[in-house]
């Protein structure tokens, strides 16, 4: 009776094990599955960019990056100037927002009272909630007017003698322009950067903060010493995200950055970036080489876009071997 009872045990887990099994295939084949449709949406969106591309590529080649000049009327298309100002909208709102956004996580994690840490974290988190063009409709009717009444005379009268500067903060205060689209995308990729980095600068191990602090370290020391090179590989990952939503912002640098084709010197200068070309001429497009133009400029785009992820990750790596490296 035991062998029978014992014989009848190891089928049954034999039974269960070859269920389990079963499990894990279909749950691997559905992995795979997943995995392969996010490979397939990409070569979709690659192809269908290119095939859209394909009439303006062969009708002005290396010229279309190459050329400022954008005229619907006799058909001559370049998209520098797209090019020049989402480059450089985009790193002056990182410029400013990553040292603000690394000092608000800083601030949450280390110095504020406990009590108002999660009211003010909660506000900073619905900030990046907030729609876009709610955004650029704050720009266009309180930046703008202060920023040409006020902050832009102010900075054009104190930049007026120094060298290099005069250059980039001159020209009349139009208000819209290239520095205003920056202030703009400053405050919208903000929440992405303090969210993140103070995540992970709460995984920190307390222990290191504290042997730091009863070795007789400043606040600012430990930050600087302890914390941010523990979490450095999360803060350029928080970074890069808020990158990629600075690069292909739309509607809010719509509203405020003027829409012209040209480039200038000064920020103060209207300009334009590629997703605002795209939002106000695409429904305007008529005739297939201004349609193409429009699609080039959005493979463009998001050729931009994949590099700086990609240049992102391979940082990322870096730093997490040379880290590995260093404690090893």
């Amino acid at each position: 009776m035991a062998a029978i009872a014992e014989s009848a045990y190891i089928e049954k887990k034999a039974a269960a094990v070859r269920r389990g099994g079963s499990d894990d295939l279909r749950f691997r084949s559905l992995t795979w599955l997943a995995s392969i449709a996010v490979m397939a949406i990409f070569a979709g969106v690659i192809a269908s960019l290119l095939i859209g591309a394909m009439p303006a590529i062969k009708a002005f080649g290396l010229s279309f990056v190459t050329n400022e000049v954008w005229n619907p009327v006799t058909e001559k298309f370049g998209a520098l100037a797209s090019i020049y100002g989402t480059l450089i909208t985009s790193f002056l709102a990182m410029l400013l927002a990553v040292p603000v956004g690394i000092g608000i996580a800083i601030f949450l994690t280390e110095i504020c009272p406990r009590p108002l840490r999660r009211p003010i974290g909660i506000s900073i988190e619905l900030l990046a909630g907030i729609p876009s063009i709610i955004f650029g409709i704050w720009g266009l009717f309180v930046f703008a007017p202060a920023f040409q009444q006020g902050l832009q005379p102010w900075l054009i009268d104190l930049f007026a003698n120094v060298p290099l500067l005069q250059i980039f903060l001159a020209g009349p205060p139009y208000g819209i322009g290239i520095f205003t689209a920056s202030i703009i995308l400053t405050v919208m990729i903000l929440p992405f950067i303090s969210a993140v980095t103070r995540d992970v600068f709460e995984t920190v191990p307390p222990t290191l903060k504290e042997a730091a602090y009863a070795m007789g370290c400043t606040t600012w020391e430990v930050m600087w010493r302890v914390v941010l090179p523990f979490a450095r590989t999360g803060v350029v990952g928080g970074a890069m995200l808020a990158l990629g939503r600075a690069l292909g912002e739309t509607m809010a640098v719509t509203f405020v950055i003027g829409n012209a084709h040209h480039i200038q010197s000064s920020l103060f200068a209207p300009g334009t970036t590629i997703s605002a070309t795209i939002a106000n001429e695409f429904t305007e497009a008529v005739g297939d080489l201004y349609l193409s133009s429009l699609i080039e400029m959005g493979l463009i785009l998001f050729v931009i876009t994949f590099v700086v992820l990609a240049s992102a990750q391979l940082m990322l790596g870096a730093l997490e071997r040379r880290a590995g490296g260093v404690s090893g």
